[in-house]
């Protein structure tokens, strides 16, 4: 991962992480024990996705720079639906609090698309790589060098 990606990264996760231990304080009041539980699944839930898809999109903006919007596009349906899949399977769950989840869930995804969004306006991404810009030095067969 280059420097720009990592960072890119990194300042969409901490305040992630900040807003998810805000969440979690808040619903430990609220909603005691089961609120806090519900608060941390939903922040790490959102980490872990968002974090991996950006991961993703960076290996193939580097990778295959021609696929980079399909990519993005195909990413977003992926992490939408793997959450969907996440909030089927623990519906009925008792083990942490929905509500708390829920609004833990909805309140950094906002953060991590607002940070990360932040993050690309400030960052000092080249268009072209400088090594790219270079003629190649043409190779003539027979030739001694």
């Amino acid at each position: 991962m280059q420097s720009n990606d990592a960072r890119l990264l990194l300042h969409a996760v901490v305040p992630t992480l900040a807003i998810g231990a805000i969440a979690v304080a808040v619903s430990a009041v609220v909603a005691g024990g089961t609120g806090a539980i519900g608060a941390v699944i939903g922040t790490a839930l959102v980490v872990l996705v968002m974090g991996a898809g950006l991961v993703a999109l960076q290996k193939t903006a580097k990778n295959l720079p021609q696929l980079f919007q399909m990519m993005g596009l195909l990413l977003y349906t992926v992490q939408i639906l793997f959450v969907l899949v996440f909030l089927i399977v623990f519906k009925d769950t008792t083990l942490f609090d929905t509500k708390a989840f829920a609004f833990t869930l909805l309140g950094a995804t906002l953060v991590w698309i607002a940070a990360q969004t932040r993050g690309h306006m400030k960052a000092k991404i080249l268009y072209v790589e400088p090594d790219s810009a270079e003629p190649k030095k043409a190779e003539t067969a027979g030739s001694p060098t």
